[in-house]
């Protein structure tokens, strides 16, 4: 890889860790005066408004075809509908650090999906045992009585906040398999104005009622996860994704915990116990060595 084209590459991945990082709070903030699903159908509106716009300025031609298509509904239903959506109704109850935490789980469904479906990127032998570590991990953060950080649904919310990381993984997978040659704008603007359309029925269905109250901390929220959020940071990933294995991407998922932990402590007052730092670093050592060694492998 030319030294231009590295330094781009670790520039996007910074970029990435930093706003992922600080989204999970972010999110928090914007449910004080949205619904869950509200927020997801407003902020996939208007990132899709951004990419579509950015691409008539910059003169960007999305991928045409069956196979374009097919991999924007994958994304639309997993990456963006599923996931957003139980990211947003989980996190009316689970703090923003224990959130980005529980998503560290997303490289080790990525690394044993990958085994089976992308033949570059098999896992090693050894590499289970980083699963094993991972998911260890998980298990010592759910042995934590949770109720005492966000109320007795807490729990709940939190075993529902895995099948977004497991969607996600699905979706990752399934793109890297066949999206090479498809423009990142396929893989991200069609499939934000499909979620927009179906997290905005659900909110039809399941908010009606509930108030709304577009503030300026709600606005805020709301435009910064829209723009930075979504609209340049999966452009961004869809880009990167196309350049690197699926797995080396995924570690990504190193750096995001560290900065929304920082932020959900330091700017919401979270708090984070020693047993849920313990489990976190069980699970980011379980990444580290199940999907770790893929950077020798290209």
């Amino acid at each position: 890889m030319p030294d231009s084209s590295r330094s781009l590459t670790y520039a996007a991945l910074a970029v990435l860790i930093l706003i992922w990082g600080t989204t999970w709070a972010v999110i928090r903030i914007g449910l004080r005066g949205l619904p869950p699903f509200t927020g997801v159908a407003l902020r996939f509106g208007i990132a899709a408004i951004v990419l579509y716009a950015a691409a008539h300025i910059f003169g960007l031609e999305r991928s045409r075809g069956r196979r374009a298509q097919a991999l924007g509904a994958v994304n639309a239903a997993l990456a963006f509908s599923l996931s957003y959506g139980v990211v947003y109704w989980a996190e009316q109850w689970v703090p923003s650090g224990l959130a980005s935490v529980l998503f560290s789980t997303f490289p080790l469904m990525v690394a044993a999906l990958a085994h089976f479906a992308l033949p570059g990127e098999r896992i090693r032998a050894g590499s289970a045992v980083g699963i094993l570590i991972g998911f260890l991990g998980v298990l010592l953060i759910f042995s934590e009585d949770l109720t005492v950080l966000g109320g007795p649904e807490t729990v709940k919310a939190s075993l529902v906040f895995l099948l977004s990381p497991a969607a996600a993984a699905v979706a990752n997978v399934v793109v890297k398999r066949w999206g090479q040659g498809v423009h990142p704008l396929s893989l991200t603007a069609p499939p934000m104005v499909a979620t927009a359309v179906v997290m905005g029925g659900m909110a039809v269905v399941f908010e009606r009622g509930r108030p709304l109250s577009f503030d300026a901390s709600s606005v805020g929220a709301l435009l910064y996860l829209a723009i930075a959020g979504t609209a340049v940071t999966f452009f961004l990933y869809f880009w990167l994704l196309e350049r690197l294995p699926a797995t080396r991407l995924s570690l990504i998922t190193y750096g995001i915990p560290v900065v929304a932990v920082s932020v959900g402590t330091l700017v919401l007052g979270e708090p984070f116990t020693r047993r849920m730092f313990a489990g976190a670093a069980l699970v980011l050592i379980g990444v580290a060595i199940a999907v770790g060694l893929s950077r020798g492998r290209d």
